[in-house]
């Protein structure tokens, strides 16, 4: 690529600028913003699509965390002031996709590419690895934080049911509302609109396959809403749910004040994370080798 050496020079003071600002605002530690700039630049450095998909998560979903903070921290045991993320939580997120990312300079020298199995399966399924990654991450981002400050009552997905002698509780693992499943599906939008409209100026590809780059978009939008999902069922099966009558709260530890609500305590909630993400992944990767 012509502009090799000027790109990763680009990444670097994009991603600390970034960090240095997420840092200062709270949205990261700075463990947290050290990963995120690694990360980020590993992203920017491949290709401008990777790294706008991992910004357009970053950004919509500190916004999101931090909406709302006072009715957030009545509800939420594990409150933090401006959602602060630390390394952990960066690498559980964008872990995955950083390390795809690699894969496809690797195959590509850093050219960027449109999703067209034709031209190779391989790259093909590895970006849409990384769409499905980011429309997982965004969506249960999006459905968490609207789906807390909704005025409707919460369902267990696997049960579905409203008890009305026992509610769910807000906060809850694998509580899910209409409001909050919609969100998923936004969010997912969001991230297939960057990777489409970024493509117009990273991308050379034939006008037909160019056309048919618009279906990342309801695609991405299913991956935001089936990554919630299969968070929201691993969260409500593996993930410890109990209500600790000296808080007043669902926490996720059982405790001699705790009654348990759900899940079994095999998972946190960044196992969770992680373990969706990576399903949401390989069924984005499958599924654009069908479609593209």
């Amino acid at each position: 690529m012509e502009n090799f050496p000027i790109q990763p020079i680009i990444a670097i003071l994009l991603s600390a600028g970034i960090a240095i600002r997420s840092f200062r605002r709270k949205s990261l530690d700075l463990s947290g913003a050290l990963a995120g700039f690694a990360v980020m630049t590993i992203h920017f450095a491949v290709g401008y699509r990777y790294g706008a998909m991992l910004l357009a998560f970053f950004l919509t979903s500190s916004k999101l965390t931090k909406y709302g903070e006072e009715k957030k921290r009545l509800i939420d045991a594990d409150f933090k002031e401006g959602g602060q993320r630390n390394w952990i939580q960066v690498l559980f997120n964008s872990g995955i996709s950083a390390v795809l990312a690699l894969i496809l300079w690797k195959l590509t020298g850093g050219q960027d590419k449109c999703l067209d199995s034709k031209e190779s399966s391989l790259v093909t399924s590895l970006i849409g690895g990384m769409i499905g990654h980011y429309s997982c991450c965004n969506g249960d981002t999006w459905s968490s934080e609207i789906g807390i400050l909704s005025d409707s009552q919460p369902r267990l997905i696997t049960t579905f049911k409203v008890e009305e002698k026992d509610p769910v509780r807000k906060g809850t693992n694998g509580g899910v509302t209409k409001t909050g499943l919609l969100a998923a599906a936004a969010a997912g939008v969001v991230i297939g609109l960057t990777f489409f409209l970024i493509g117009f100026f990273t991308t050379k590809c034939a006008s037909d396959v160019a056309l048919k780059q618009l279906l990342v978009i309801p695609l991405s939008a299913v991956s935001g809403l089936c990554g919630s999902l299969i968070d929201s069922l691993l969260g409500a099966t593996l993930q410890f749910s109990g209500f600790c009558s000296v808080r007043n709260k669902v926490v996720g530890k059982p405790g001699p004040t705790v009654r348990k609500i759900s899940g079994l305590n095999i998972l946190d909630n960044n196992g969770v994370n992680l373990v969706s993400i990576l399903l949401t992944s390989v069924l984005t990767s499958i599924a654009c080798l069908y479609i593209f």
